[in-house]
């Protein structure tokens, strides 16, 4: 359902008595959003890399929080943050990610950006999900109007190594795995549903991070210009989490061609939709991660 009038966090229903966890929560779109949760009165878990990071960032959270090591890039760290959860948790905030950095490959052999961005987050929804009760959120980007799914080369192993392209490919994998979770939620009639989002174009660290200083000055300079602030850009991600809207929902600012303004339901490119190759591409996320859909009802 479209937004019937310009949302803000003011419009955030109370959050009290729920658990969130949210990716890459020490700094940028992730510690808004979780400030906003926590503010809210959710128990926010801080799920990042770096502890020391996340519990300098928690000190700004509102509420009750807990920082525990996540790195995405790592899927023995993965299970082993599942592992240590007790109890249930209410919403995932699939945040976390790298943007158009040099050819490196995480711990399991994975190309980054798929590896973080992807594969990772694949990985912690499949193996939380006996654990959750409401919804999924995984961030998504514009850019992935710009993706291709190689699902026979997701690592950029049998071709040449492009930063942005493997960005995009990254990002349409975010869409196609939200929109495929929820469908095989539907299937089995659970009540947990699968949204995604995106920021816009929003002033965080992630475009200073890419390895190349000359991109990373050029996309510095467009956070100063064009750019709507992080707290504005987790907007859409807050808002998939806690409003009414239905499951598979696509969320992003709903002004200036989707680059700022207050969240709405946006559009998604052809590919994007192709059911054919989610299926494909949940296949071999499995494969790759060794985790598979195990929820039960």
């Amino acid at each position: 359902m479209p937004v019937s009038r310009a949302w803000t966090p003011l419009d955030i229903p109370s959050q009290a008595g729920r658990t969130v966890v949210i990716t890459g929560a020490n700094s940028g779109i992730g510690l808004e959003a979780a400030r906003l949760m926590g503010r809210a009165g959710a128990r926010v878990v801080l799920a990042v890399r770096d502890v020391t990071r996340g519990a300098v960032a928690a000190r700004t959270i509102d509420g009750p929080s807990e920082v525990r090591r996540l790195d995405l890039a790592d899927l023995a760290t993965v299970r082993a943050f599942v592992a240590g959860l007790d109890g249930s948790v209410d919403l995932l905030l699939n945040n976390a990610g790298v943007m158009a950095v040099r050819r490196s490959t995480t711990a399991d052999g994975f190309e980054e950006q798929i590896g973080v961005n992807h594969l990772g987050h694949f990985a912690l929804t499949n193996l939380l999900l006996p654990q959750l009760t409401d919804r999924v959120v995984t961030m998504s980007s514009l850019l992935h109007k710009r993706g291709q799914i190689r699902a026979d080369d997701l690592s950029w192993e049998r071709r040449r190594y492009r930063p942005w392209r493997a960005y995009s490919q990254s990002k349409l994998a975010n869409l196609l795995f939200a929109a495929e979770l929820q469908r095989r939620l539907d299937a089995i009639g659970s009540p947990v549903v699968s949204m995604a989002a995106h920021p816009g174009y929003a002033a965080t660290n992630l475009q200073t991070h890419t390895g190349n200083p000359l991109v990373s000055f050029a996309l510095k300079a467009g956070n100063i210009l064009l750019a709507q602030s992080a707290e504005q850009g987790a907007w859409p991600l807050v808002y998939a989490a806690t409003a009414d809207i239905p499951g598979g929902s696509y969320v992003g600012p709903g002004g200036m061609n989707e680059s700022r303004g207050a969240p709405a339901l946006v559009g998604r490119s052809s590919a994007a939709l192709d059911e054919a190759v989610a299926r494909r591409l949940w296949d071999e996320s499995e494969r790759l991660t060794s985790t598979s859909f195990e929820r039960t009802g």
